[in-house]
């Protein structure tokens, strides 16, 4: 049986900033139904801008992005809309990503507005209702304001904003690094049993190998703009080939049993 087509897809894109210095080089990812894919790498070494470009928020300089097997061109209006829908984004900062001016109710029904996935209004507030008790959070919620959660809660109703219209793919970037070391675990758990129950294939960026090897079960490690070594995340952590992979494995002081 032939491998499923995956539904994200760097083929071997550059990437530079303007008239700026080449940050990415060749870089080829591939993201199938259901996988968990982290990349990995020190700060700067091109893991929001492989982010950015199969969000569809920045061009390649050469290569492509595919989505679903097709070519994703900026210029094409109804491929960038399926992409929206499909793909969803989850960011660091739990406190920046909601507008503060906004109930919690009313960001996570946005998206479904915006995107034209549902306008009747019983049926949005019951999707927000669903969401908030996907995220282990009360229904009644939606009717307050982001600055009355922590910030645990808030990433939780980021990731139920995610999820409102419903994608096969979210991208995660560095979605546990602003939180506190106690409620890490809770929210790495949340998005690890969402994938599970729904079948999202999820993409993590981070450079933190324990979040990795909780979530994903692949990883490719990206050094200066391109991925020196991908494979199992369990092989990779145990027996890294290439000497970059081998220093970032060294750098944690513990990681969990494979």
């Amino acid at each position: 049986m032939s491998d499923p087509t995956p539904i994200l897809e760097a083929d071997a894109v550059e990437y530079s900033y303007g008239r700026g210095a080449q940050v990415l080089h060749g870089v080829s990812l591939k993201l199938a139904p259901g996988d968990a894919l982290g990349l990995v790498g020190e700060s700067g070494a091109g893991k929001t801008s492989v982010l950015r470009l199969l969000l569809g928020l920045a061009t390649p300089t050469r290569g492509r992005v595919l989505f679903d097997g097709d070519p994703l061109r900026g210029d094409d209006r109804r491929g960038i809309r399926s992409l929206r829908r499909a793909v969803q984004p989850v960011y660091q900062d739990p406190f920046s990503s909601l507008d503060p001016r906004m109930t919690v109710g009313a960001s996570i029904a946005e998206p479904l507005r915006s995107l034209g996935v549902e306008r009747d209004r019983a049926l949005v507030e019951a999707r927000v209702a669903e969401l908030l008790t996907a995220v282990d959070l009360d229904p009644d919620a939606a009717k307050r304001y982001p600055d009355a959660f922590s910030g645990g809660q808030r990433q939780r109703i980021a990731i139920a904003r995610a999820l409102a219209p419903r994608p096969r793919v979210l991208l995660a970037d560095e979605p546990v690094s602003a939180l506190d070391t106690s409620v890490r675990m809770t929210v790495i758990d949340l998005l690890q049993r969402l994938a599970r129950e729904q079948g999202i294939a999820m993409l993590l960026v981070s450079h933190d190998l324990t979040i990795v090897s909780a979530l994903c079960r692949r990883m490719a490690v990206l050094e200066a703009g391109r991925v020196v070594e991908e494979g199992p995340t369990g092989e990779l952590l145990t027996a890294p080939k290439h000497p970059y992979t081998s220093r970032l494995v060294a750098s944690v002081p513990r990681l969990p049993a494979a």
